[in-house]
């Protein structure tokens, strides 16, 4: 199930996709991909996906976009 909060965060020109999921066996679980289609996944899962979200926006502007662009594979 996909959350609501689910997002596209850019600065700069530079664009990531905030995804926030679960299963129904899971609690809300964290992923931020680039445009090469790189992700970076959370370990912790979040009780609440509105907790994933503010994580995620915290470590975007904390260790800055760039930190979650990988080159091309």
């Amino acid at each position: 199930m996909q959350s609501e909060h689910t997002q596209n965060y850019s600065v700069d020109g530079k664009t990531v996709e905030i995804d926030i999921y679960r299963t129904e066996d899971s609690g809300w679980i964290l992923e931020i991909v680039d445009e090469n289609n790189n992700s970076t996944l959370w370990e912790d899962e979040f009780e609440k996906d509105n907790d994933a979200l503010v994580e995620a926006l915290d470590a975007l502007k904390e260790e800055g976009i760039d930190n979650f662009i990988e080159p091309a594979k």
